[in-house]
């Protein structure tokens, strides 16, 4: 006797609503793991670093890449995409806001020397000082 299962359009709607109820759900799981996902995602990293290179062993990323091909990767980036940027954008406006702070306070903080003439050695000279500031500064 063959194995019966609902039709996948059914199994995928089913899915869809319920996983879209579960947020309550998602976020008291990420609250309940705190203090111990840290620790247990840097205990992982050999396996993490394992599984990167597997992926990269058998071309993972470009298999992939090809299989949704242009056409998915429009379709969701801009049906999906839009929304959820800009929720993102605002919640993350407070750690961008903490990450570009001290390297601006380097760069405004660098001396430079007197602007030259266009397209002199002193101006790329000036642009090779900023540049270095920010790569002191980003770490």
């Amino acid at each position: 006797m063959a194995v019966q299962f609902p039709a996948p359009s059914v199994a995928a709607e089913r899915w869809g609503r319920r996983a879209s109820a579960a947020s309550g759900d998602f976020k008291a799981g990420a609250q309940a793991a705190s203090g111990r996902w840290q620790p247990a995602a840097v205990a992982g990293e050999t396996n993490y670093n394992a599984g990167v290179q597997a992926g990269i062993a058998k071309k993972a990323f470009s298999t992939g890449v090809n299989k949704a091909g242009d056409a998915k990767w429009l379709n969701r980036t801009t049906t999906v995409g839009p929304e959820r940027y800009a929720g993102g954008v605002l919640v993350a406006q407070p750690a961008y806001d903490a990450g570009v702070s001290p390297i601006w306070a380097k760069a405004a903080a660098t001396q430079l020397g007197a602007r030259g003439p266009r397209r002199s050695e002193g101006n790329y000279q000036r642009a090779v000082q900023m540049a270095k500031a920010f790569a002191t500064a980003a770490g």
